[in-house]
């Protein structure tokens, strides 16, 4: 447990960035979900609607630092792939 101000005032922030982090990337991992649902159906229309909002999703979590930059571009670049095969 924390003995100093300061190291309680990181504890708590830690709390709440990591919910908050935690939120986002399941956010993500839902979003990429529905995208692989759509591309096994087929639809390639609804996926790459779809694709646009995950893309955005990675974006942001990237930015933030939530996930590597280059895990983002990975994840967004081959979903693109799966998609431009249908």
């Amino acid at each position: 447990m924390a003995n100093h101000k300061s190291a309680e005032k990181r504890a708590r922030q830690t709390k709440v960035r990591t919910m908050r982090n935690k939120t986002k990337t399941t956010s993500v991992r839902s979003a990429i979900k529905s995208v692989r649902a759509a591309i096994t159906e087929n639809d390639k229309p609804t996926a790459a609607k779809l694709l646009v909002t995950a893309q955005k999703l990675l974006a942001r979590l990237s930015k933030t630092g939530v996930i590597k930059a280059n895990t983002a571009a990975r994840k967004t670049s081959r979903l693109a792939q799966q998609i431009n095969k249908l």
